[in-house]
């Protein structure tokens, strides 16, 4: 055996009860495990892990590492929390597929998420196709790969950009056929499904009936859809139920982006959503989801306004701001109707804290709510969240504090749930969330709450997105399967990032292996760069990586 990691608590993925056992290791995957009273393995490494727990790697399902992944090797936010798997491409929003143009309007309109994709010499955006930005992917840092693996689901509004371009309005049967091929072609080259952002422009636009022929591909290649809907807010019940009913006539698995029950409208009313869901599985339906462990969500400033504010792309978006009619016309869809970028919610200033912005002159309003920061500058919060808008070129990220604790417990429960981060790693004060779920569920909701036992919690995150995404050898800690795993003492292990410092690594999680090698290793990061693109069953290369 290359390592053999002694007398570890084995949680494996499967939900049944933890066993002490050895593992042994070689050539990258699980080749051996000996419970305890069988003869010990020996191998040429040994590692003592008397008081730890051995899982397999965390999957977070909902990722926005599409660029962090070829800027940071360290990516310390996520390996520290012992994630071997990122899922990105979400939200309807990313960097491929893409041509010259759309490239430079996606970057703009998602710099806040990831950065500016053309701003930094060590990103090099040359791709276009979704093969090409997985290639880049495998290739990662001088041809030495990425800090973790990462799977992709092609982005329907760029997908929409591409093909149809900012207009709020319903596609040709030509643009459709050619958003299909799009979507087809990225399949084939690798990804695992397509995301969506219905509350993100130019994605929004997207009628039903455009969004079920897509599917529909997905379908065909073996994807799933994973939509972030059309309100989180007023109507989220009815927005679930629209995604369910549309997968289920494309006969698409459909997998629900941070599936939350948020602002006051919707306090109390998770048993709503996960009643919609067991009617729907007991129906035969193929159905899964992801949240995160926190009460507040994180977004751009700019995805607050209403939908036709931001018909035409950032430009258009901009110059509307700058038109005081045309901006007092959104102020009173935002604060008095309930803009659909609000989730058909009235907003309200007192909860949407800016956590970052791209201009570090702006900096002195990261950590102050809209309201704070208008009153700071004695004027009402719209002129304040409009100049924000303007000097920043949209910039701005915001958390909105709109959550509600039992909604989120009651959630997580659920059998057909699974972790993601949803983490923005952009801004000088982002959510905790980039740096602390995976952590936060072990620790505070498996521990200290008991939410969820810790074998129940594990499946939650390894085996059932692993399933979800077709991988046959990941997410157990079986013989046979990729040696992608974590060690965690499930006495100490927590989040260490909060609200006021964000950026803390986690404790109690001192070894992550991926294929094999340690990426954390007695608690610190190595130099090891063993993430690679794992591609969908449908891709068509002869890449090792093939899922």
């Amino acid at each position: 055996m290359d390592l053999v990691i002694h007398d570890t608590l084995v949680v494996d993925g499967t939900g049944t009860t933890p066993y002490r056992a050895d593992v042994g290791l070689t050539g990258g995957r699980i080749t051996e495990i000996r419970r305890a009273g069988e003869p010990r393995i020996s191998g040429r490494r040994a590692l003592n892990a008397a008081g730890l727990a051995l899982a397999p790697g965390f999957i977070d399902m909902h990722a926005h590492s599409d660029l962090a992944l070829l800027r940071d090797p360290d990516h310390r936010a996520k390996v520290a929390q012992g994630v071997t798997l990122e899922v990105i491409g979400q939200d309807g929003l990313s960097y491929a597929p893409v041509d010259d143009r759309t490239l430079a309007e996606v970057g703009r309109a998602i710099a806040g998420w990831n950065g500016d994709v053309r701003s930094d010499p060590a990103i090099d955006p040359t791709w276009r196709s979704v093969g090409a930005y997985l290639d880049r992917l495998d290739h990662g840092f001088d041809g030495a790969g990425i800090a973790v693996n990462a799977a992709y689901l092609i982005p329907q509004g760029t997908v929409r950009m591409l093909a149809v371009g900012w207009e709020d309005r319903p596609c040709t049967p030509d643009e459709l056929a050619h958003m299909r091929r799009l979507v087809a072609d990225g399949m084939r080259e690798g990804a695992v499904g397509m995301s969506s952002g219905l509350t993100y422009t130019p994605g929004m636009y997207a009628e039903d009936a455009e969004l079920t022929e897509l599917c529909r591909v997905v379908a065909r290649y073996g994807g799933y859809y994973c939509p972030h809907h059309r309100s989180y807010g007023a109507g989220a019940l009815e927005a679930y139920e629209e995604m369910v009913a549309l997968t289920r006539t494309a006969g698409c698995p459909l997998h629900l982006a941070h599936a939350t029950m948020n602002f006051d409208v919707n306090e109390g009313r998770a048993p709503d959503l996960l009643a919609l869901l067991d009617g729907a599985l007991a129906d035969g339906a193929d159905i899964t989801l992801d949240t995160y462990p926190y009460t507040p969500g994180s977004t751009t400033l700019a995805a607050m306004l209403p939908s036709w504010a931001s018909a035409g792309g950032p430009e258009a978006v901009l110059e509307r701001l700058r038109d005081d009619a045309v901006a007092e016309r959104i102020r009173h869809h935002m604060e008095v109707l309930g803009s659909d970028g609000c989730h058909g919610v009235p907003i309200d200033w007192d909860t949407i804290e800016i956590s970052g912005v791209q201009d570090p002159a702006l900096a002195g309003h990261v950590g102050r709510t809209v309201r704070q920061s208008a009153a700071d500058h004695g004027e009402p919060p719209w002129a304040t969240a409009r100049r924000l808008l303007l000097d920043d070129r949209l910039g701005p990220t915001i958390l909105q504090h709109v959550g509600h604790e039992e909604n989120v417990r009651q959630i997580m429960r659920h059998p057909v749930h699974t972790g993601g981060s949803d983490g923005i790693l952009q801004g000088a004060k982002p959510h905790p969330r980039a740096y602390g779920t995976f952590p936060r569920y072990l620790g505070h909701y498996v521990r200290e709450l008991g939410v969820l036992s810790l074998q129940e919690c594990v499946a939650h995150l390894t085996a059932r997105a692993a399933a979800r995404l077709g991988l046959p050898d990941r997410g157990l800690v079986r013989p046979g399967y990729r040696a992608d795993l974590v060690l965690f003492d499930p006495e100490t292990v927590a989040a260490g990032a909060t609200f006021d410092a964000p950026r803390t690594p986690p404790v109690g999680i001192p070894h992550v292996l991926i294929d094999g090698r340690f990426v954390i290793e007695d608690g610190e990061r190595t130099d090891v760069l063993a993430g690679r693109s794992v591609r969908g069953a449908a891709f068509t290369g002869t890449g090792v990586h093939r899922a």
